[in-house]
């Protein structure tokens, strides 16, 4: 159940993620991650209200360390989409995952070796596509490429944290604190930097549904970190990539190289081993 559930964590963050690329592109990026991450708070506080509003401090805590993390990696990834190549930028942000393996490990998760190795080929995969964005000459790559190193960096300290109140148990405590977290990281830097926040009528829909696909596998992540080892789920939940890659291609046409194809069967013979073990 726990891989399951990562992996449906991770096809639901691809979704939104190929979504946040593309509206980004076309909408200030203050407005995007604001209403995004709004849309997602409400439904929130509506299955906050519908438990009775008990609140765990613990859980909320790492939710609210968490959101920090994914306010900050979140602007840094739409940015990167926006500017960078998509089915590049989304495999050099998924090296984030690299963050919650290592501190799961140095905390005492033992997996199987097997399972180890599973785990250690899949991630290979996801991020092998990213070698020829460093050979790029478009100083627009360049900088996707950079903005998408840091924020793999904060989304590898968002998936851990949330993991954390994840194996806690209280899930809707854990997504409350994020979304906390996220939301007034982001405010605060969309007033302090004055950037334009206005998002187009016809793009609020669609935006909306981004915040709301975004929560849903935060929630998705939570449940499976209760259900397995942290250090195996945040590699299965950082496989987002392969989808992020395979939306550009049917949908923008980019191109999918012979190394990402490479990186793509690797990461599914990962998750095999994975599974098997």
């Amino acid at each position: 159940m726990a891989i399951l559930l990562a992996l449906g964590s991770s096809v639901v963050w691809g979704c939104a993620d190929y979504m946040g690329g593309i509206f980004t592109r076309r909408q200030p990026l203050a407005a995007v991650t604001l209403v995004s991450q709004a849309t997602g708070f409400v439904g929130l506080v509506i299955w906050f209200a519908a438990s009775g509003f008990q609140l765990d401090g613990r859980a909320f805590g790492f939710g609210l360390l968490a959101g920090l993390g994914g306010g900050a990696g979140l602007a840094l990834f739409y940015r990167a989409l926006a500017v960078g190549t998509m089915s590049v930028v989304s495999p050099v942000a998924a090296c984030g995952a690299l963050v919650p393996f290592g501190l799961a490990l140095a905390n005492g998760e033992r997996p199987s070796t097997l399972v180890l190795a599973g785990a250690v080929v899949a991630l290979g995969g996801a991020v092998l596509a990213s070698a020829g964005e460093h050979r790029a000459d478009d100083p627009g790559r360049r900088l996707g490429a950079l903005l998408a190193i840091g924020a793999a960096f904060a989304l590898g300290l968002f998936i851990y944290f949330l993991g954390r109140g994840g194996q806690h148990g209280e899930t809707l405590s854990t997504l409350v604190g994020a979304r906390v977290g996220s939301l007034a990281l982001l405010a605060s830097w969309a007033i302090a930097t004055r950037a334009p926040a206005r998002l187009d009528r016809g793009a609020l829909a669609g935006v909306a549904l981004l915040g709301l696909l975004d929560v849903t596998a935060n929630g998705l992540f939570v449940l499976a970190t209760a259900r397995g080892y942290l250090s195996i789920v945040s590699v299965l939940g950082s496989l987002y990539p392969i989808v992020t890659v395979l939306a550009a291609y049917a949908l923008l046409g980019e191109r999918i190289s012979p190394l990402q194809r490479t990186g793509v069967a690797l990461a599914l013979a990962g998750v095999a081993v994975v599974a098997s073990g």
